[in-house]
């Protein structure tokens, strides 16, 4: 298997809702270590962005939406309140 080009970079994604998401999304694919940031409690905007949401084993909507799951794919999460730091 080839070695990804990023393996031994690692990134804090600090970003939310569309373009920044997007962007470390491309650097996980290309096998950096990327490290979500999102507020505790609510997570990032993108994951109410609305349907289709993702479906629970008895059919109810969840909070999981097929664009946030699309641009976190291949990446770590962490809740940290930075406000309070």
């Amino acid at each position: 298997m080839a070695k990804l080009p990023l393996c031994n970079v690692r990134v804090l994604d600090l970003t939310r809702v569309l373009a920044g998401p997007f962007g470390s999304q491309t650097l996980a694919d290309l096998g950096a270590d990327v490290i979500k940031v999102e507020r505790p409690g609510s997570g990032d905007d993108a994951r109410i962005f609305g349907e289709p949401y993702l479906r629970d084993a008895e059919g109810k909507a969840t909070r999981e939406n097929a664009f946030y799951l699309s641009v976190n794919r291949n990446k770590r999460s962490v809740a940290l309140n930075i406000a309070s730091l």
